[in-house]
């Protein structure tokens, strides 16, 4: 009998104990690790996993649909009893799904949309974070000419982000108070991408540009990078994830916001959801779950994790919270906002 099988059994027995989670092992397929903030959450999945007594395996697809496939396949070959997956394409990674599935393994949907109701789906609130940054962004310049930088056109995310941003913005576009002058994904959400998108945008518009709302980090990275290359560091850029070095920029003033989504409470909350899931307990009874559709239709359960706008008013809240120390956020900054005075 499998693990996983055991485990059920003997939970609805009354006799599972905490010592046999230590018989677990979970398995997580990253995307890539391009981005810095994919390495704490993979410590806050290790640190929470070792809390249960469960073991972490893990693969990294190197920003490779087909790779993620064979990696996850090589996962449930070293006999993992849940899997928890940060796909590289919502739609290719879908037959992983059905093989964990046929082997009753159950598979958590990590950060990003798994069109499948057999995947448990654990995010940030995507919307809101794109409110967030429109919110930022429109409040420090509330006309003239906007780019919007968007994620990876595989990933979701990228156009749950997008809609938010467009709730925000949309009236003053209507009112002729925004122009859009320039749109675009950003493949595989590289940053140099999108630096040579916000280039060919500025080029476009004879540098006529005011505000940007990029999607991530990593993205506003390549956009300041271009802006300062024109003289042009200081207009409004958006981001997300609390990358210390968006903190920095934030701090500085080159970068206007970057929503925090604190991806220690993600991590923790992914392991501990995978060990559940893997001990028995059925993703509807999961705490803080709840049913979901998504834009495409499919119902799903999910939880969702409230993000936090970081600016200048609020800097200290990432230095309380020890996510980042006043040393890094402050590099290069004198006379700057709380707590880089």
């Amino acid at each position: 009998m499998k693990k996983s099988l055991l485990m059920a059994a003997l939970l609805s027995a009354s006799i599972f104990t905490p010592a046999l989670a230590a018989d677990l092992v979970v398995g997580v397929s990253w995307s890539n690790f391009q981005e810095e903030r994919w390495k704490t959450d993979e410590a806050a999945i290790v640190k929470a996993l070792e809390a249960a007594g469960a073991k972490y395996v893990s693969a990294d697809a190197q920003s490779s649909s087909s790779k993620q496939l064979s990696d996850i396949e090589a996962l449930m070959a070293q006999g993992v009893d849940a899997l928890i997956v940060l796909a590289q394409d919502t739609q290719a990674i879908i037959p992983a799904v059905q093989n964990a599935a046929d082997e009753g393994i159950p598979v958590v949907a990590y950060d990003r949309l798994i069109e499948d109701g057999r995947a448990f789906y654990l995010t940030f609130d995507n919307v809101e974070v794109g409110r967030m940054q429109a919110r930022a962004v429109f409040a420090a310049q509330p006309k003239g000419n906007y780019v919007m930088i968007k994620g990876s056109p595989t990933d979701p995310n990228a156009d749950f982000l997008r809609g938010g941003q467009q709730e925000i913005i949309d009236a003053a576009v209507k009112s002729g108070d925004i122009k859009i002058v320039g749109e675009a994904y950003t493949d595989g959400w590289l940053p140099a991408n999108a630096q040579r998108n916000m280039e060919q945008i500025l080029t476009a518009n004879d540098n006529k540009v005011d505000a940007v709302v990029a999607s991530n980090d990593g993205t506003a990275g390549g956009v300041v990078a271009a802006l300062t290359a024109q003289g042009m560091e200081g207009i409004p850029v958006s981001g997300q994830d609390g990358d210390h070095a968006a903190l920095n920029r934030v701090a500085k003033g080159t970068q206007t916001v970057s929503v925090w989504k604190d991806a220690r409470d993600l991590g923790t909350a992914a392991a501990e959801i995978a060990v559940a899931m893997a001990g028995g307990t059925d993703m509807a009874d999961v705490a803080g779950a709840g049913e979901w559709t998504s834009p495409g239709g499919t119902t799903m359960i999910a939880r969702f994790l409230e993000p936090v706008p970081v600016t200048q008013a609020n800097l200290s809240a990432v230095t309380d919270a020890g996510w980042i120390s006043v040393e890094k956020l402050c590099q290069g900054v004198s006379g700057g906002p709380a707590p880089c005075k």
